[in-house]
């Protein structure tokens, strides 16, 4: 597959109400952002089982339903986590066989798809199954011809060694931004040694590198959006990822794009990276960022980025620049 440099990402537009929720949403904007992304050349969108508990594929199967078999964006969806249908704050990382199995075959209901193009282990399961387990039961499926191919995500490179001695592993897809940069230690090289292609996810750090985000507007958001709470958002360390922000405002001024941009322009420049996925809940937030496909940032403007990191003590993982 031969994706475009950025993706749509479906996590948010899961809705409210799940563990991790960004509170409510209006499908129908969701609609649109997903089909004017596609109109923008964006031709792959990446979502998972979990967000919204199932929600998030089925808004994505209903924009979908009116583009042309043809012009129709990949579909990457995650499997490996399961929610009790009582307890809708429940979130259990499972890699039993059978379970993998029944949550493809739900997920392709849910995408009203034949075959899933991508097909990614959420998370290391926590239910006692082994690596070996889950990522063979991924191979099967990609055998059957129920997915195209599959890949882990929130995997570590000894985990990827581990899954590439049973077979190949397609994609790894990481967090990766300016502020949380530990994949630039291991996991990107041996993703470039082993010719596995990166997804990367979080480019913009869920919105605190856009360029829209302050003191202020973080503390307006509900308490059902899970970044009311999260350390990323808070004390000091909201204070050092603002600055990092702040210092991509004149990259972005010399080139001529948005924060946004720049942000998710950064983590496609890292070595390794194939594509980078980008949320949205609107039409206009898809244009703030789509840019970030054609744009090179240069060593200035890395060096420029790499400096307010260092001074601010931002995020953690190497800095690049």
């Amino acid at each position: 597959m031969e994706i475009s440099r950025v993706g749509f990402g479906a996590w948010a537009i899961g809705g409210p109400d799940w563990a991790v929720g960004w509170g409510a949403q209006d499908d129908a904007d969701s609609v649109r952002a997903i089909r004017h992304a596609a109109e923008r050349g964006v031709n792959w969108i990446d979502t998972a089982a979990i967000y919204g508990l199932g929600h998030s594929e089925e808004v994505v199967a209903r924009a979908l339903a009116e583009i042309p078999q043809a012009e129709r964006p990949y579909i990457f969806t995650k499997c490996g986590q399961v929610w009790d249908p009582a307890d809708r704050k429940s979130k259990l990382r499972v890699g039993r066989k059978d379970s993998i199995r029944r949550e493809c075959e739900d997920s392709l209901r849910r995408l009203r798809v034949d075959v899933i193009d991508l097909l990614q282990m959420h998370w290391p399961a926590e239910d006692g199954s082994e690596l070996d387990e889950y990522w063979q039961a991924l191979l099967d499926l990609k055998a059957e011809g129920k997915v195209r191919a599959v890949g882990l995500s929130n995997h570590d490179a000894v985990q990827l060694e581990q899954a590439e001695a049973l077979g190949h592993v397609d994609t790894l897809q990481p967090p990766l931004s300016a502020i949380k940069r530990g994949a630039l230690e291991r996991e990107l090289p041996w993703c470039l040694a082993c010719d596995t292609g990166v997804i990367v996810y979080s480019p913009m750090q869920s919105g605190l590198l856009s360029g829209g985000f302050s003191a202020e507007r973080v503390a307006g958001l509900p308490s059902d959006d899970w970044r009311s709470s999260h350390p990323d958002f808070t004390g000091d360390a909201l204070a050092r990822n603002l600055a990092v922000a702040e210092a991509m405002k004149p990259v972005a001024e010399r080139h001529g794009v948005s924060q946004a941009a720049v942000a998710v322009a950064w983590a496609l420049a890292m070595p390794g990276v194939t594509g980078a996925i980008v949320g949205a809940r609107s039409p206009a937030q898809v244009d703030g960022w789509v840019a970030a496909a054609g744009l090179e940032l240069d060593a200035t403007d890395l060096g420029q980025i790499a400096q307010a990191i260092r001074s601010a003590g931002a995020g953690e993982g190497p800095v690049i620049g």
